[in-house]
């Protein structure tokens, strides 16, 4: 077992629940375990699309987002489940509960992981120890099995973490990434997706190692301040910090869906982006947030991607609004090729109480009389903090289940009142 000194440098953890929803399942009805088992959306419908799965699932050829009909074409004996998205985020609760019981330096960033910085603790077991106690902890008390990546960095710790999973607990260190991490292809690098991958492709960088040794010219001319963020990643450098407040950075909400059928019909078309729009509307109201930018995501019927976005000097949260730009996005840009997917986002959110919408000859008696409302509000948050203190009519936030994928940030809300009690 390899040991880590503390005085070297920040010790990270990023532990990743393995097939997270399938997990919770298994847990919650234990006649699930050892089987072959799958989340989808609409476990009916063929042209359904798997949310995740079981390990036992994966051997035998089944993945997230196949089709429904793939899977049960790979795998007859597969069970689908539809997810159930407030089970998932008592379990996650539960999990970064637990996580906090060793440090309050805990920053979730989806659902089902998370960073840790043990650089601080204060206990007589050394890193790997610590990462053991919660693998174990984990699974004797919730049932839920995890990887964990050890690290100097966040990048580093994130890639370790990926690097054996099921229950893997992995040490990188900065020295061990020329052997480790630049052998793999691109595509295997945190924050590289496909179309980057491509790119990175078409210049002659096939590994994560030609990254690494690139020119940065040629990389910003490729990928612009990007390029030169994964060529310091792949060269092992990342300065973010673990921070447990980023729960309250929420810069954009959206939702998406993927269409039970590829569709070419606009009527129904516009019912899903009504539908869409009044999930994000939703949503936003619950946050109390708006924001001046709407974006469109399409994926067609050949699985090629494409956004459009708008901005807007107001802020906007009203789902007629919202549905108005969004419709107007798609079809001046939509060809008619059959859809397979659609999203929409609202980005730049800010908290409603922190803007000032721009005043015109139409709104200025409105905002004159709620200045002094909006003075007495700001008075009151610079003296006992802005979540202490909101406006009559939002005053409660309230819990939303209206993402349909393990991508929302909805579940950051739970964090908002954990983190320092």
């Amino acid at each position: 077992m390899m040991d880590i000194k503390r005085n070297k440098s920040r010790i990270i953890f990023h532990i990743d629940m393995n097939s997270f929803y399938a997990s919770v399942e298994q847990s919650y009805d234990p006649t699930l375990k050892g089987k072959a088992i799958a989340i989808a959306g609409n476990p009916k419908e063929r042209r359904g699309i798997l949310v995740t799965c079981s390990y036992e699932a994966r051997a035998r050829g089944v993945y997230t987002t196949m089709s429904v009909w793939e899977a049960k074409r790979k795998c007859p004996e597969l069970i689908l489940l539809p997810p159930n998205f407030e089970r998932y985020r008592i379990a996650s609760r539960a999990m970064f509960d637990l996580l906090r019981t060793y440090t309050k330096q805990v920053e979730p960033v989806s659902i089902d992981e998370g960073y840790m910085d043990v650089t601080e603790i204060d206990s007589p077991m050394s890193p790997l120890q610590i990462a053991a106690d919660i693998q174990t902890r984990l699974v004797q008390e919730l049932d839920l099995p995890c990887s964990i990546g050890i690290a100097p960095n966040k990048f580093l710790a994130k890639t370790a973490s990926n690097l054996k999973k099921p229950m893997g607990i992995t040490v990188l260190r900065k020295r061990d990434i020329d052997k480790v991490l630049w052998p793999l292809p691109v595509l295997e690098m945190h924050g590289v997706g496909e179309s980057t991958a491509k790119k990175l492709n078409s210049i002659g960088l096939k590994t994560i190692g030609d990254i690494a040794n690139a020119e940065e010219g040629l990389l910003k001319e490729a990928l612009g301040k990007n390029g030169i963020r994964l060529k310091n990643r792949a060269n092992g450098q990342d300065e973010r910090f673990v921070d447990p407040d980023s729960v309250y950075d929420t810069k954009s909400v959206g939702n998406s869906t993927t269409l039970p059928s590829d569709e070419t019909d606009l009527h129904e078309l516009r019912k899903v982006f009504q539908n869409l729009s009044s999930r994000v509307a939703n949503r936003l109201e619950a946050k109390r947030l708006a924001g001046p930018t709407v974006s469109i995501q399409i994926r067609d019927a050949d699985w090629r991607n494409s956004s459009r976005s708008q901005s807007f000097r107001n802020l906007l949260y009203e789902k007629d609004k919202i549905f108005e730009v969004a419709w107007s996005l798609f079809t001046k840009n939509w060809d008619g090729q059959a859809i397979r997917l659609l999203g929409v986002t609202v980005s730049n959110v800010v908290d409603r109480v922190d803007f000032t919408e721009q005043l015109s000859i139409y709104n200025f008696e409105e905002h004159a009389k709620e200045e002094p409302i909006l003075k007495l509000v700001e008075s009151l948050q610079s003296k006992f903090g802005k979540d202490m203190i909101t406006r009559g009519h939002t005053q409660v936030r309230k819990p939303t289940y209206e993402s349909k994928t393990s991508f929302s940030k909805d579940f950051l809300d739970d964090h908002k009142d954990r983190e320092n009690t």
